[in-house]
């Protein structure tokens, strides 16, 4: 991966004067480089990684494995991208396994969930079994750490 997409996956916030800096480039080269990529689609969007259990929202994310009946020259690209469509599904995978599509799909609660599965997804033309997992707690996401513990993990010495 180019440098310069490093530098932003781990902080988008980080100034084209400091990245030009650490690339030894010119700011207006940064600037540039950052623009094409945009324009490309190649950076698609810049998010923050929020610790959603410290704001107590009593949002559910689910983690769904869904298996598909593939499609002559399709494969599973049609059932995908209308399952990626709905409002409720945060991201979608196709995997290798015994399921072929993975989700991450929130909802206000494991009712919404429920019914996102049994009304929605389930009666996608395609769609042969779905499983649903739902996520209780999280430590580590997108690469950053969600547990902010400064403590010394390491054993004492003790005479």
């Amino acid at each position: 991966m180019d440098e310069l997409l490093s530098i932003l996956k781990k902080n988008a916030l980080e100034k084209p004067e400091d990245i030009a800096r650490m690339l030894n480039l010119s700011i207006d080269d940064v600037k540039a480089r950052i623009a094409e990529y945009e324009k490309q689609g190649v950076i698609r969007g810049y998010q923050a990684v929020v610790d959603e259990d410290q704001l107590e929202l009593n949002r559910v994310t689910a983690v769904i494995e869904v298996k598909v009946t593939p499609e002559r020259e399709g494969g599973f690209n049609r059932v995908a991208s209308r399952i990626s469509r709905f409002s409720e599904v945060q991201s979608v995978y196709l995997m290798s396994g015994a399921y072929d599509l993975l989700l991450f799909v929130a909802g206000n609660n494991l009712k919404d969930v429920a019914l996102f599965v049994s009304e929605k997804l389930a009666t996608i033309q395609g769609v042969i079994s779905t499983s649903t997992h739902f996520m209780l707690k999280t430590y580590k996401q997108h690469g950053v750490l969600m547990e902010t513990s400064h403590e010394d993990e390491r054993l004492q010495i003790t005479p």
